[in-house]
Parts: C-alpha cells; sequence; structure tokens
C-alpha cells in the first residue's frame, strides 16, 4: 500500500508564488510516474501536471505552462509543485497522485492508484 501526503498550500496574492509538497511511502517510489491534478468547487477534478518516474519526462496543462514546474527527489520520496504568477482561477484543492504503471494517459484521473488528501491553494486578486 503507497501512501500520499501533500501540503504547502495556503493564501496567497495574484502574481506570488508557492511550492507543494507530495511525499510517498514505498521502497519502490522512484518507479512510479506522480502528478498534480486540482478540482475547484462546482468543477471537476482537472490535470495540472505530471513527471515520469525518472524526472526525465514533464508534463503540463496548457493553463499552467510557463509558471508553474513539477520536480522530483527519488532519494526523499518526494514531489514539488512550483507555482509561481499565480491567479485567482488557479484557486483549488490540490492533490497528489501515483501511477504505479507509468501509463501515457498521464492527463487522466483513472490512471493514478494512490491520492494525497489534498492542499486549499486561495489565491486573492
Amino acid at each position: 500500500q503507497v501512501q500520499v501526503v501533500d501540503s504547502g498550500g495556503g493564501l496567497v496574492q495574484a502574481g506570488g508564488s508557492l511550492r507543494l509538497s507530495c511525499a510517498a511511502s514505498g521502497r519502490t517510489f522512484s518507479r512510479y510516474q506522480m502528478g498534480w491534478f486540482r478540482q475547484a468547487p462546482g468543477k471537476e477534478r482537472e490535470f495540472v501536471s505530471a513527471i515520469s518516474w525518472s524526472g526525465a519526462s514533464t508534463y503540463y496543462a496548457d493553463s499552467v505552462k510557463g509558471r508553474f514546474t513539477i520536480s522530483r527527489d527519488n532519494a526523499k520520496n518526494t514531489v514539488y509543485l512550483q507555482m509561481s504568477s499565480l491567479k485567482p482561477e488557479d484557486t483549488a484543492v490540490y492533490y497528489c497522485a501515483a501511477d504505479p504503471w507509468g501509463g501515457t494517459k498521464y492527463y487522466t484521473v483513472a490512471s493514478y492508484d494512490y491520492w494525497g488528501q489534498g492542499t486549499q491553494v486561495t489565491v486573492s486578486s
């Protein structure tokens, strides 16, 4: 069983920055593809970013490309999401997720088996 714990959310003004962290248990963390999703009130959970097991490949939703950066430290079993130039529309609960299979559909909720509890990000205008 894999446990995923995400953290780092908070309240920030538009234009500001936050860094989210995701700690995952398990000896095989370095083999997992990891992703970040977000869900705003009344909306479906949507893909934000993903990173391959080695960190060599990264993927971003168009809405965050150029502003967010995903990275991982396999020695620490941790994935990060550095968020810059934040906008009010980035306000949501952010979820980290682990995909043990490394599938090509990294942008779909169904590809991920393990999820964090979510961390709230609020961007004020």
